[in-house]
């Protein structure tokens, strides 16, 4: 019996055998957010047969009118228990769907099937692509509807224990409920700000991180809803504190050899992993709009926030776009590059298969790796980076919008479909932010002007 036969029917059989009233079937659509449709067990077997019919025309991005039946088809290797909020047997089960058109043909729209392709691409040249996110985000103490700052859920600062106050428990709960998923959590800790934390995933392959990614945003919105607090993955929710990240990190493999590791070069990085970081670095601005793609991002990639502003790399430089990791130098299984441009609002589908195509072209081109930045690029003037010949990345939106309009790297990645969707969903979104008159304009100018 075929392997996927056999993750049919131990799905069907642990429905039965653990007694599942509800399985939760998931999918993302462009902007990332989570979707879902809750199901009887016994309509499972038949939707991994043909799919459950949905108006793909009343989802972001999906679908025009005319061509709006769409299918979701559970993929049953995704498929796990819900954490019952409160210690006993649940009753809720998901599994993440891949769309598809009423004749079995994947849709274009779906970020999982871009991100297969992407992933598709890498697999003919002999590659496995693996991700390894640190996510970060904040607890508030509540979420104003009128535009109001809102107050953090505590005062801890980077590494703090907090044991007298929500983080501790918060975290704890939050990653119990992850692992009991299936989803391996490597760190959690407090971070810089008050109310900032941080949770670290288990390197996996990118399909299985996306995943990942959407089912942590979901988890720790629960958990910290019965915590009685609130959880936020926008990037910049406070003016003077930090802002919330995606740091990725990211290597290649053929087979079980990591394709980043070499043990003669000086800094143990093999002209894969040269030729991949200068791919990143060469079409880092066109991808900007991807790996940051609200108008809040652009409050966090400023200088001296931690965050990059200029496409350079560096090994020790925390200001670089690209970061060399050497916490094991000698462990080849460990080379791998930090990509530190994406926030944790990103779609993670999108993301990693605009990174994955950035870094493969640099392999397919033959990129020259520019030269390392060894000074802080957060204190260089404007003709002092110039002149160092690094390239600033996007300061708003609109500006990731007009270099991502100019990429066929992005275009032939995201599908035509996806690519126009999203620069027209994003750039109404930037001219709706544009024609707004904000309280800081208003408190500065009205006064005096």
């Amino acid at each position: 019996m075929p392997s996927m036969d056999r993750q049919q029917e131990f799905v069907l059989r642990t429905l039965e055998e653990r007694d599942i009233r509800f399985v939760r079937l998931w999918f993302t659509d462009v902007s990332g957010y989570l979707k879902a449709v809750a199901v009887a067990p016994a309509e499972i077997e038949a939707a991994f047969a043909e799919g459950i019919g949905f108006d793909g025309s009343a989802i972001e991005g999906f679908a025009r009118v005319y061509e709006s039946d769409m299918l979701a088809k559970p993929d049953p290797g995704t498929f796990q228990v819900m954490p019952s909020a409160k210690g006993g047997a649940s009753e809720t089960a998901r599994m993440f769907c891949d769309i598809t058109l009423p004749d079995g043909s994947p849709a274009w729209a779906d970020p999982r099937h871009v991100l297969r392709r992407a992933l598709g691409k890498a697999a003919d040249m002999g590659f496995t692509f693996y991700t390894h996110p640190e996510i970060e985000f904040f607890l508030l103490q509540d979420l104003p509807d009128d535009g109001t700052p809102p107050t953090p859920a505590d005062t801890g600062g980077y590494f703090d224990l907090s044991t007298h106050n929500v983080a501790h428990d918060f975290r704890r709960e939050a990653v119990f409920a992850l692992e009991a998923m299936g989803i391996s959590v490597e760190f959690s800790h407090h971070e810089v700000a008050p109310g900032q934390q941080e949770i670290d995933l288990r390197y996996a392959d990118a399909l299985s991180m996306a995943d990942n990614i959407m089912t942590l945003r979901h988890v720790v919105r629960e958990v910290a809803l019965a915590q009685g607090v609130h959880a936020t993955f926008m990037p910049k929710p406070f003016t003077d504190l930090a802002g919330s990240a995606m740091h990725t990190h990211v290597s290649l493999f053929e087979g079980d050899r990591n394709a980043f590791h070499d043990p003669s070069d000086p800094m143990r990085l093999s002209t894969t992993a040269k030729q991949f970081i200068a791919g990143l670095l060469r079409h880092a601005r066109e991808v900007t709009a991807i790996t940051n793609q609200t108008v809040n991002s652009y409050r966090r990639l400023l200088a001296g926030t931690e965050a990059p502003t200029a496409a350079t790399w560096g090994r020790a430089n925390r200001s670089a776009l690209v970061r060399l990791p050497s916490y094991k130098p000698s462990k080849a299984n460990s080379a791998r590059v930090e990509i530190r441009s994406p926030d944790s609002a990103c779609n993670p589908y999108l993301t990693f298969a605009v990174l994955l195509a950035a870094g493969l072209k640099g392999i397919e081109e033959g990129y020259e790796l520019p030269p390392e930045a060894e000074d802080d690029v957060w204190s260089l003037t404007d003709t002092e980076r110039r002149a160092a010949g690094y390239e600033d990345l996007p300061v708003s939106l609109g500006e990731a919008l007009g270099a991502m309009e100019g990429s066929e790297l992005v275009a032939e990645t995201l599908g035509e479909h996806v690519y126009d969707f999203f620069l027209r969903n994003k750039w109404e979104e930037f001219n709706s932010y544009r024609r707004n008159v904000t309280p800081y304009e208003l408190k500065r100018y009205l006064p005096g002007l």
